[in-house]
């Protein structure tokens, strides 16, 4: 079977698209050998800021000379997106012979679409053997098929309130569930001091070693204070320098991130703390800090394109979260004239808190409908909005949204298309994008 054979006949594997839980994905990767790789391990879980986070450590680790290994997920437009050593995108013949080997070594064991991916993941990590492998958790962490690997380094970057329906309805929760990566005393790197007392008491249950933005690692950016160190002005120009006050070194005047937004100064400094925070990593180098920070490619996050003098703005924010982060970027990045949304957001989501924090920011809404179990018509979203947007115009799809707003826009105006990552996907491929960098 060719891939797109192999990824059709696993959707149907197991009875369950999702279905939360190490013991089968265990069993595999004991069978395959896969449970005590030769690698150490990153494990990146949260909310919001896992891509940024895994896309500055595998680059950090690479400038320091490593090879390395990254999983992340989902993809934008090819599969191959989510398995990548030193960089780059696994083939076609490395993914089909990994899910050989899983066939061969699973028996009567099923395992979901997602699971088939992290095993295959960590099958061409032992082939290729890398020297450290950095893994995006696909959901939550404690019962992710991510976590069948014990971390050398775990890193929770942000908690909030999404995947109700999979990981609960509260904060602590969440929480609960997201702090399932720590290890006994490894440490436990955490992106804010802002998370709720469970990811604490899961630190302490578990004699973890906690690693605490603003506390043991912290970053400022020049012309701002602590205040704003994650808004305002950072963001705004693209000329800022900052400062990053380390584990074990610090570094002043360094350039900003290549990924905008100004939420990845703290996305940059969780990641350098983690790179730290390796028993037996190399120490720091500003040249390497450099080449990881600026030498980062992450489509679909703010990420910025330019056609026909219209500026686009495509993002995956589809929860509260990242709503709130998406509207302080555009506030940090003002335009003359207005601001045009193409949005397509999944059924399971909190659409109107999405819809109440981007509104002060969007002068004119384009809701656009998203095939699948999980999407929704046009007009199904709309009234959900209707409670925090003004007059939505309609799209069937999110191409059609993208020639309204092209129709609509003028010479100072922007488009930020936000949402799922398939709604980005379809704005990439009507770009004219037939693959991620």
């Amino acid at each position: 079977m060719n891939l797109a054979e192999w990824l059709e006949r696993q959707e149907s594997v197991h009875v369950r698209s999702i279905d939360l839980g190490l013991e089968r994905v265990a069993v595999v990767a004991g069978a395959l050998g896969l449970t005590s790789p030769a690698y150490r391990v990153v494990t990146v879980a949260g909310t919001n800021g896992k891509g940024s986070v895994v896309t500055y450590l595998d680059g950090i680790f690479r400038a320091a000379g490593y090879r390395t290994g990254s999983f992340t997920s989902p993809h934008l437009l090819h599969y191959n997106e989510r398995v990548r050593v030193e960089g780059r995108q696994a083939t076609d013949a490395e993914l089909v012979g990994a899910f050989e080997r899983i066939e061969r070594s699973r028996g009567a064991t099923t395992l979901t679409f997602f699971e088939y991916n992290t095993l295959a993941a960590l099958q061409i990590f032992a082939d290729a053997q890398v020297d450290v492998a950095v893994l995006e958790v696909g959901l939550g962490g404690r019962l992710d098929a991510t976590n069948v690997l014990d971390a050398d380094v775990a890193v929770l970057c942000s908690v909030g309130l999404d995947h109700r329906d999979w990981l609960g309805d509260t904060l602590d929760a969440i929480g609960t569930e997201k702090a399932g990566i720590f290890r006994e005393d490894r440490p436990a790197v955490l992106g804010t001091a802002e998370m709720p007392h469970s990811v604490f008491a899961a630190i302490e249950r578990l004699h973890a070693r906690p690693l605490i933005a603003q506390r043991d690692f912290d970053w400022s950016v020049a012309g701002g204070d602590a205040a704003d160190r994650d808004v305002g002005r950072s963001g705004a120009t693209g000329a800022e320098r900052w400062t990053y006050r380390g584990l074990r070194a610090s570094f002043e005047e360094l350039p900003r991130p290549a990924l905008a937004g100004a939420i990845q100064f703290r996305n940059a400094a969780t990641a350098l703390a983690a790179y730290e925070a390796l028993p037996g990593s190399r120490p720091l180098a500003r040249e390497w800090i450099i080449q990881a920070l600026q030498g980062a490619l992450l489509p679909g996050r703010f990420q910025i394109l330019r056609r026909a003098e219209i500026e686009w703005i495509l993002d995956v924010a589809h929860n509260e979260p990242a709503a709130v982060v998406l509207a302080e970027s555009l506030r940090a990045r003002p335009v003359s004239g207005k601001t045009r949304a193409v949005c397509s957001i999944l059924r399971d989501k909190d659409v109107e808190a999405v819809g109440r924090v981007l509104e002060p920011v969007i002068d004119e809404w384009i809701v656009c409908g998203v095939p699948g179990t999980r999407g929704s018509t046009a007009a199904e979203l709309a009234g959900r909005l209707n409670a925090t947007v003004r007059a939505p115009l309609l799209a069937e799809s999110v191409r059609e949204g993208c020639e309204l707003a092209r129709a609509r826009a003028r010479r100072a105006d922007r488009v930020v298309v936000f949402g799922s990552f398939a709604t980005v996907a379809s704005a990439l491929q009507w770009l004219g994008y037939t693959r991620c960098p």
